[in-house]
């Protein structure tokens, strides 16, 4: 009787979700890398395999992936039969290098496009346009990396796109913006079929990015996640500046160019005006100061060269409709 109860118990768990990790030419694979090891890690910590990972392709054998890294895959996207997919980003700084990324997989688009309707397809970064491309979104809410938002919305305009959003989950797909999108559909997948706690366990014990989404005010704010030269040429004058000695005639000639000129620029490419754009950048800074360190605003302040502190928590709160304090309990570790 012992064993009948102990064989009914084994039958009645659950079979583990089978996610196929795709790899294709000139993909990122480093965030399938952390990914996989999330899941791992989740399994350990239930004691019980939920989430199996397996490398797979269009085709198998050996992908040539971003910054010249080889990778060999054993099974094929058709062989490997998943639950789920997960297509990673690939680096782009415009939308025709999106284009054409999008060409030259267009092999891996059309499979995609045919896939049956079981199969959940999820994305993260620029790899959500190779998804778009295949049609799988259409009539279904999306978000995308915040630069491609509006060619995404000329192109693919039966999406429902809402790039306000860092993670959309749907019965069918999912889609996270940023280089760190797979952490997103991760911890929503952990949370779903272990729980939230096991979840803080792996954020306390594994390296990870820093897992709680940044008020809406700071996405994609970072240097690194600039379109654009001129934006990263801006991000990195703005935070080397002291907040104080900020202004558009000091930026533009920094920049060698014309306050006309980088206004028009900085509206067109963001859809922000240069002096709300600069602003944010400096706020953002402090914003990460607030997440990361435990220093009072006045040594932020003095640090990032506001003229005063209540100057700092008047521009601070007007953004963000919280004060530093408030920032930093809510989105601290």
């Amino acid at each position: 009787m012992a064993r009948l109860d102990t064989i009914n118990s084994i039958s009645a768990m659950p079979k583990p979700l089978r996610i196929g990790l795709l790899l294709f030419p000139d993909c990122m694979p480093a965030g399938l890398f952390a990914f996989s090891d999330m899941l791992h890690a989740a399994n350990r910590r239930a004691n019980r395999v939920l989430f199996e990972t397996h490398y797979v392709a269009l085709r198998a054998g050996t992908i040539e992936c971003a910054q010249g890294v080889s990778l060999r895959v054993a099974e094929s996207l058709d062989h490997a039969n998943p639950d789920a997919i997960l297509l990673p980003g690939f680096w782009a700084e415009s939308a025709q290098q999106v284009d054409s990324t999008i060409v030259a997989n267009a092999s891996l688009v059309s499979v995609l496009s045919t896939r049956h309707k079981k199969l959940r397809l999820w994305s993260y970064c620029s790899g959500v346009c190779l998804l778009a491309a295949s049609g799988q979104l259409n009539h279904q809410p999306a978000t995308v990396t915040w630069w491609l938002a509006g060619a995404m919305a000329q192109r693919y305009n039966k999406v429902k796109w809402q790039s306000e959003r860092n993670c959309i989950f749907t019965a069918r797909t999912a889609t996270a913006s940023g280089v760190n999108g797979y952490l997103s559909i991760a911890h929503a997948l952990i949370e779903q079929h272990v729980s939230p706690d096991v979840m803080r366990d792996l954020v306390n014990l594994m390296v990870l990015p820093r897992p709680v989404q940044p008020h809406r005010a700071f996405q994609a704010m970072s240097l690194i996640e600039q379109s654009s030269s001129l934006l990263r040429q801006l991000h990195a004058l703005v935070e080397q500046l002291p907040a104080e000695q900020i202004t558009v005639q000091r930026l533009a000639d920094r920049l060698g160019i014309t306050e006309r000129t980088l206004a028009r620029k900085v509206s067109r490419e963001t859809g922000v005006a240069i002096a709300a754009y600069a602003r944010c950048i400096k706020l953002n800074q402090v914003s990460e100061r607030l997440i990361r360190t435990s220093s009072p605003v006045s040594a932020i302040s003095a640090e990032l060269g506001f003229s005063s502190d209540s100057n700092l928590r008047r521009m601070f709160k007007e953004l963000t409709s919280l004060t530093p304090l408030e920032y930093r309990q809510r989105f601290s570790r």
